[in-house]
């Protein structure tokens, strides 16, 4: 046996490693901080050359279908620091194709300034796909959504393969590179569906319907396709050519039917804005506790089943138990979320410029409580990260109207999180749009979830919140899971969190 050994030596780190189609090169990013740069390494001379380096952002990196070129995409350099608010509009971003041998590159498009110009992201590893044809396949939110463009290797004006008012989350190509697969929200504004278009020009043709969720699809060598799925009722599972592959991994045991099928409402936000929410009621018993679910990020959207997203996966599973108990449950798809577009996402005054998401806050809390089938003095919040953060946030600044919450690892105060410079007006905006600004007007008991070796959320956030909350004099409780990062590494610990949380709300929020 050979031990292994380090490939590649250089400055920096290195991710989103691609082969070229012969495995004779290997091309990266190289992370440098403020800059990175492509890198192009030849495994049979144990050579090294970035490709077409400049101050830029370099990053994705995909090789020509001969091997010779690799194309990436380039965005712009920026000293600024980013203060967790909106970005509509920046400098341009461009794509770039080099030479694979000599390093020398060229612009072969740019987006135009405006709508668009900040570059955004597929769910899925790959942003760049080269097709048959010598097209570039892309993502681009020059209409306001996240769609699929292809442009041609020569340059020219992009041709629009996704059209319509919906956003493309996962894409992958076909084994020939003729087609583009893709999972989307088109036609179904709270689900996933896979789609199929050409690479080079549209319409697109549905793969799958209906009620069920699907993503992350892929392309297998022989042209079939195959993705995950979900539904209200059963969790992620493995499909080919629509086939499922294994129906004996859901154990005999799981409470299929017992899973409650989520109503889809559309509710006015306290400033008028309209929000998608789904509803999970109990079975028909009198005015019910209820309890309001945020989801983190905030780049995400709760789905009408069992979600993508390991995290969510878990959180849609608690959202089904607290049904399960007697709780109406909202789960919200708040402002700066994703799914409805770049100005829903890019919400202006969300985050640390304004905290205006909890505008959407209390639209849910007023939407509750104007149900006859919820008490409107057991009304509850939680979430984590993000939705720990609005958790807070309702119940600081809307004691009157949130009786108890459930914060796992939530942001208190943007001006320490983001290490923003003590004297600055951002700075001032920031803590006002933090759950500490407000926190002598907290009254509602709260339990606080956090591992102290969190990497996402400084475990400070919630010493600082504790605290304030003594001064306060304000019921709280704490679990502390010591060594635990962010995104709980054990199913136990998951657990652990969740029994807590409903016994929490079963105490706080008690029978009638």
């Amino acid at each position: 046996k050979e031990a292994a050994e380090q490939l590649v030596r250089a400055r920096g780190q290195a991710a989103n490693p691609r082969w070229s189609p012969d495995g004779s090169k290997l091309a990266f990013v190289s992370g440098r901080g403020d800059h990175s740069f492509i890198g192009d390494y030849d495994a049979g001379a144990r050579t090294l050359r970035f490709l077409d380096a400049s101050v830029d952002r370099d990053v994705n990196p995909v090789w020509s279908r001969d091997g010779r070129q690799v194309a990436f995409i380039r965005l712009s350099a920026s000293t600024g620091r980013f203060q967790w608010g909106p970005r509509r509009q920046g400098q341009p971003w461009s794509i770039r194709v080099a030479d694979a041998d000599t390093g020398r590159g060229r612009e072969v498009w740019k987006a135009a300034e405006g709508q668009g110009s900040v570059f955004r992201g597929l769910g899925s590893e790959q942003q760049l796909f080269w097709t048959a044809g010598d097209r570039l396949v892309f993502p681009w939110e020059r209409d306001g959504w996240t769609h699929l463009y292809s442009v041609a290797l020569g340059g020219g004006a992009p041709v629009l393969l996704t059209p319509g008012e919906f956003e493309v989350e996962h894409a992958a190509p076909s084994a020939g590179g003729d087609e583009m697969i893709y999972s989307s929200n088109q036609g179904d504004i709270d689900g996933r569906h896979i789609w199929r278009v050409g690479a080079s020009a549209p319409p697109a043709k549905p793969v799958t319907s209906g009620a069920g969720i699907e993503w992350a699809p892929v392309c297998t060598s022989a042209g079939t396709a195959a993705w995950l799925a979900s539904d209200a009722r059963r969790p992620a599972h493995p499909v080919v050519a629509g086939r499922d592959i294994a129906p004996e991994t859901l154990p005999a045991s799981f409470p299929l039917q017992k899973m409650i099928t989520p109503q889809r409402v559309i509710l006015p936000s306290a400033d008028g804005m309209p929000i998608h929410a789904q509803l999970f009621l109990p079975p028909p018993g009198g005015r019910r506790p209820a309890v309001i679910f945020f989801h983190g990020g905030s780049r995400r959207q709760m789905l009408n089943g069992w979600h993508y997203m390991y995290y969510y996966h878990n959180a849609y599973a608690f959202n089904q138990y607290l049904a399960s108990r007697g709780y109406v449950v909202l789960s919200v798809n708040y402002r700066s979320g994703t799914g409805y577009g770049l100005n829903f996402r890019e919400a202006l005054n969300y985050g640390a410029t304004g905290g205006s998401e909890y505008s959407d806050v209390q639209g849910a809390g007023l939407y509750l409580r104007g149900r006859a089938d919820v008490d409107p003095d057991r009304i509850g919040l939680w979430g984590g990260s993000y939705g720990g953060y609005l958790t807070a946030m309702g119940l600081a600044r809307a004691s009157g109207l949130f009786a108890a919450g459930v914060d796992l690892h939530g942001v208190h105060d943007w001006s320490t999180e983001l290490n923003m410079p003590r004297g600055e007006p951002e700075t001032k905006v920031a803590f006002e749009s933090s759950p500490l600004a407000y926190v002598k007007e907290w009254r509602s008991p709260v339990l606080l979830i956090h591992g102290d070796d969190d990497r996402n959320v400084q475990f400070g956030q919630t010493i600082a919140l504790v605290e304030a909350l003594r001064r306060q004099k304000v019921d709280f409780e704490q679990i502390v899971f010591p060594d635990e990062v962010h995104d709980f590494l054990t199913h136990a610990r998951w657990l652990e969190a969740y029994r807590a949380a409903a016994d929490f709300f079963d105490r706080k929020m008690p029978a009638r």
